[in-house]
């Protein structure tokens, strides 16, 4: 089995006290405090565990130094744990007003947030925040960000919050509306530094070339760009011949469970056997 986005080895867990003794668990994740929660959490499983520093678009090269052939499933949880959304080093809250405006999960990469805000023209902006924010008030959030930095440069989350409410036309941090409105905003430029729909697409050309003959891919995934393209991909393989799809509609979370954890009410399920 491989977990692809490991985290603090929660499902790797559940499925390698299902493994035994001669099964091998290898868990992927681009965060080293995760892997070392990871670490002790799948300590006494008796399968074998490996762990890898190592973004998930990677993860045939991995396998690859590994020398695996072919693995029996792959999960790819494509959420965030509460202690790196909670991380004020990494900027990925709104919450926290006075943190950098960074939202790395990765260290290695080089272009943070801030460097897109101040760094992107009006356009480029707003075309980042309508596609990847799925925000109508694009225009007008990107038209603030950029009259806010002729003054200073935006160099913190509480900063952009205030941009943002301003941009909206709402001038409080808590508005009433369900939706915090920078939460768009934010979701963009996440997706934009960490290059998430890049590493989702190509995790999803590699997988079927990793999995063995009736392996499982499964992929959580908690907005809807991601979603869209796992279900369109799964349908595109079904169609030649390469999956079966085994969720005509993707597996959501029950409300006893959104009671627990509300960051579930989002996630999608969705599952693909190799034919």
């Amino acid at each position: 089995m491989v977990d692809v986005t490991v985290g603090h080895g929660g499902h790797s867990f559940l499925f390698g006290r299902k493994l035994g003794p001669k099964g091998v668990l290898i868990g992927m994740d681009i965060d080293s405090l995760s892997l070392q929660r990871a670490q002790a959490r799948l300590a006494d499983l008796d399968c074998q565990v490996v762990l890898i520093k190592s973004n998930f678009a990677r993860v045939a090269e991995c396998l690859g130094e590994f020398g695996l052939r072919g693995v029996d499933f792959i999960l790819a949880d494509l959420g965030f744990c509460s202690a790196q959304l909670a991380d004020a080093e990494i900027g990925l809250s709104f919450r926290n007003e006075d943190v950098p405006l960074d939202m790395r999960i990765d260290e290695s990469l080089e272009t943070t947030a801030a460097d897109i805000v101040n760094g992107y023209d009006e356009k480029a902006l707003a075309d980042l925040i309508y596609e990847y924010g799925q925000d109508r008030a694009s225009r007008r959030i990107a038209r603030f960000i950029v009259r806010r930095r002729q003054q200073e440069r935006i160099t913190t989350t509480g900063q952009l919050v205030e941009i943002v409410c301003s941009a909206l036309r709402r001038p409080g941090s808590r508005p009433r509306a369900r939706k915090h409105p920078a939460t768009r905003t934010f979701q963009a430029l996440r997706i934009a530094v960490n290059r998430e729909l890049e590493n989702l697409k190509t995790l999803l050309s590699v997988a079927p070339t990793l999995l063995k003959k009736d392996g499982y891919l499964a992929i959580i995934s908690f907005h809807s760009l991601e979603d869209g393209l796992v279900k369109w991909d799964f349908k595109g393989k079904q169609s030649e011949g390469t999956y079966r799809v085994l969720t005509k509609k993707p597996i959501a979370a029950d409300r006893d469970e959104v009671m627990v954890n509300r960051r579930a009410r989002s996630a999608k399920l969705r599952i693909a056997q190799k034919n």
